[in-house]
Order: C-alpha cells, then structure tokens, then sequence
C-alpha cells in the first residue's frame, strides 16, 4: 500500500466511470494513462490531444490547465478512495506488533514517505492548489478529517492511555505531528526538491526523533 501508485489506480476506476460526456471520458483517460507512461512533467496537452482525437482547445476549454485535467480526475477519485486508503495504512502501521508510540509514529513517516515519493508530481501539484485555491482546500478538508485525522488521534489517545506520551490535549499533539510531518514533505518535494534517492528509513528516524526526543543533545 505504502507505494501505491494513484496514476495506476486511477486508470483501473476509470474503466468503471463515465464523464459527463464521450468527449471528456476520452480525455481524461487518455491523459492519465500518459501521464503514467511518460510522467506528467513530460506530457504536453497537445499530445494528449492528438492521442485522444481531440483539438487541443477542447482540453483548454473543458479544463483550463493541465494541472486542472489531472485533478479533475485525481479528486473524484481521492474522495472515493481516501477512507479505504486510510484504513489500509493504519493497518498496516498500528497493529498488536506496535509497541510503542515512536514504532508507530516510524512506520505511518516511512508509508507516507514512500508514498510520496511514487506520486511525487501529483503531491506536488496538490500542494500548490492547496496553498492558492480555498474553494479546494474547503473540498478536501472534510475528507481528509474523516479518513486520516479521526484515526491519528485515536492513536494517540491510545498511546496516552498506555502512558508514553504526556497528558496534552489531543488536538495540540495531533497538530504538532502533522505540522512536523507535512513540513518535512513540503520542503523536500516541493520547496527544496532532489533527484538524489532519499533514504527513507533514515529520514523517518530523525523524524521520529526530533519528535520524541527534541533536538537538546
């Protein structure tokens, strides 16, 4: 799960939804499958016209942008999958074998890592419309709420109750976490973005670290 690839994912759901119109279904499904193919950093709108039988001005005037064509079709389909995807994860990364808070906390960094990091173009395009675009934000706050924040905090109250973590509220921790975290991603796949492999283990681990531990030698 932690390496889904949403391109991929997307391509199989298409098979079984209908666009508004032929036109638009011939499109989006013809952009998704290159953007899999060549990335979308290398598909140009004019060569998903061609391979869809379409004038370009027919993307431009359905969608806009390209950035517009792909998250016409990545957010119908994050707001269907989100909570199964969710559910998967923390099975994953919170069962009977997680004893304590940092094991948690290491393996739900390393599934989001990787995760990120074979959906790099995506996550990056996300996060600039989230930045710039409230109507956007608004649209998948209750999503992301139900499906992820639920399921952190109860997390964390189960790790208060075994004791290892200090009686703070909830909310504060919950946002501590996720503001440690979602900052990590943003600098190193958006802000400050390489090609060189990270090592995902290790980052995870200072993660786990700074979090658990601070930085006070």
């Amino acid at each position: 799960m932690s390496k889904e690839n949403l391109l991929d994912a997307i391509i199989e759901q298409s098979k079984l939804s209908k666009k508004p119109t032929e036109k638009q279904q011939k499109i989006a499904e013809t952009a998704i499958k290159m953007f899999a193919e060549k990335g979308y950093a290398n598909t140009s709108t004019s060569e998903i016209a061609k391979a869809a039988g379409v004038a370009e001005g027919t993307i431009f005037r359905h969608y806009g942008t390209k950035d517009n064509l792909l998250l016409s079709v990545i957010l119908p389909f994050l707001k269907e999958a989100l909570p199964g995807m969710a559910e998967n994860v923390f099975k994953e990364v919170l069962t009977e074998e997680t004893p304590h808070f940092r094991d948690f906390l290491k393996g739900l960094f390393k599934n989001r890592i990787e995760f990120v990091i074979e959906n790099r173009e995506i996550f990056q395009i996300i996060v600039k419309e989230i930045l710039y675009t409230d109507s956007l934000r608004q649209e998948i706050a209750p999503f992301f709420a139900d499906s992820v924040v639920k399921r952190i905090n109860q997390a964390i109250e189960l790790f208060k109750e075994r004791g290892e973590i200090k009686d703070i509220p909830t909310n504060t921790l919950l946002k501590l976490i996720m503001t440690t975290f979602g900052g990590f991603l943003v600098t190193h796949f958006v802000l400050l973005p390489t090609n060189e492999k990270m090592d995902v283990d290790y980052e995870a681990e200072n993660l786990v670290c700074f979090m658990v531990d601070g930085i006070r030698n």
